[in-house]
């Protein structure tokens, strides 16, 4: 997955999060202290996917710690690719599936680093056009969400400081 992404997802996940325990009843703050972590650990997991392409075919799946419980992931020989098919999203972007001999279909794709990179290999590998492939959603809107959760931890923080330090308010003297 593209550190962007990857970065972008891990911060919304504890920009919305983090405030949780501290906000809850008394009662379920240990539950929420331990559940935080766990999550963090279960969106390091979902983020940590790695999509391999070499001479052989391609491998997308994830690392060791992880895949036991993920317990998704395929690959395919170069041979066994034998088509694209799109699909349209509910968003209004499009997937696209790669077929095998047996009408199988697996997931391209579409987050990874350099993508342009991965889809020329891909093109050379497999002998399948890519040219209609795009990414699944454009770089900036990444960056702005990146950005929006950089503000919120930020206010987030400034405001577990103002919590524990007890300032509310700055006294300007009048003039």
């Amino acid at each position: 997955m593209a550190p962007l992404i990857r970065l972008t997802l891990l911060a919304l996940y504890l920009a919305l999060v983090l405030p949780l325990p501290l906000m809850a009843p008394d009662g379920l703050r240990p539950l929420l202290l331990a559940a935080v972590p766990l999550g963090l650990v279960l969106v390091l997991a979902i983020t940590s996917e790695r999509v391999e392409l070499d001479d052989t075919g391609i491998r997308v799946g994830h690392p060791p710690w992880c895949a036991w419980l993920l317990r998704r992931g395929w690959q395919l020989r170069w041979p066994e690719v034998k088509a694209l098919t799109p699909v349209g999203t509910s968003q209004g972007g499009k997937v696209f599936y790669v077929r095998d001999p047996n009408g199988g279909a697996f997931l391209l794709p579409q987050r990874v680093e350099r993508f342009d990179a991965f889809l020329e290999r891909f093109t050379e590998r497999s002998g399948l056009d890519t040219t209609m492939v795009g990414r699944i959603s454009p770089p900036w809107t990444y960056r702005l969400l990146a950005g929006l959760c950089a503000l919120m931890l930020a206010a987030e923080v400034g405001a577990l400081i103002v919590a524990i330090t007890g300032v509310h308010r700055v006294n300007l003297p009048a003039g």
